[in-house]
């Protein structure tokens, strides 16, 4: 059976739209309130990326990290985000998940135990940020076995013979970083220019499936339509960020967000 990655890759061609995939972090800001996000955005959610909390996440900018603060200020532990990800199986089980995180918290858990564990409670995908290619190979290799896809990064300025290297070895899924920025930073390319630099390594191998996360929101998604996946993160976790400010809730402000999100790639 394929990967429920590429089966969502697959019936979003079929409905001539990109894959929508949405990045929150796992115990924001409970670990309840977390899975109840979850559980209401997957009926417009393509995929959904869980982010793993860490107290210095070097990619991440301050929204994110603002969701991961109140996340680790309340106590999540790994168990914890296995627990959203296997609570989260019972109520849905064909939706995708991908863990989004850093090499320390695998290596301090063990990488079998870790991937075991992935295996278990329902985990679809993997992305590392800190683990590059060709570091990542054995790993990879690990994630290979068990049927996890390890999901490889590639920047703006990835050269041309490195690219080719990384995506003959990925696994079907990539990410493409559209600017050199952390994550929730303006777009300062133009979609126009991320779309030319997507475009190149698209025609590396066609039928890997790329998606872009970094710099997208509610403005920009619909120019950036013609590629087979879009990540919004820090839109969403600045959306719950306000939600607690004002006192309101969450769970519905974040699904009428995602609402909108699907409806301009429709």
């Amino acid at each position: 059976m394929l990967n429920l990655i590429s089966l969502a890759f697959k019936k979003a061609k079929y409905e001539k739209r990109p894959a929508l995939l949405t990045y929150t972090v796992a115990g924001d800001s409970t670990i309840k309130q977390s899975l109840d996000i979850l559980k209401s955005i997957s009926k417009n959610v393509d995929i959904l990326e869980v982010g793993v909390p860490h107290n210095t996440p070097v990619a991440d900018g301050s929204q994110i990290q603002t969701s991961a603060y109140r996340a680790i200020k309340n106590g999540i532990r790994i168990n914890d985000i296995f627990k959203i990800v296997k609570d989260f199986r019972k109520f849905n089980k064909i939706k995708p998940i991908i863990l989004m995180g850093y090499y320390n918290m695998i290596f301090q858990y063990g990488e079998n135990n870790f991937l075991n564990k992935c295996k278990v409670s329902g985990v679809n995908g993997l992305i590392v940020v800190d683990l590059p290619w060709p570091e990542n190979k054995n790993f990879a290799k690990k994630c290979k076995k068990k049927s996890i896809y390890f999901i490889q990064l590639l920047s703006p300025t990835t050269t041309k013979g490195r690219l080719k290297k990384i995506i003959k070895d990925s696994h079907p899924m990539s990410y493409f970083i559209s600017m050199l920025s952390t994550t929730g930073g303006k777009l300062k390319v133009s979609p126009k220019e991320i779309l030319k630099n997507y475009n190149e390594i698209k025609k590396i191998n066609p039928k890997k499936e790329i998606v872009i996360g970094f710099g997208i929101t509610e403005k920009t998604i619909d120019k950036l339509k013609s590629a087979d996946g879009l990540v919004v993160g820090s839109a969403i976790c600045k959306e719950i960020s306000k939600s607690l400010r004002y006192r309101q809730n969450p769970v519905t402000n974040v699904s009428n967000l995602v609402k909108k999100l699907k409806n301009k790639i429709k």
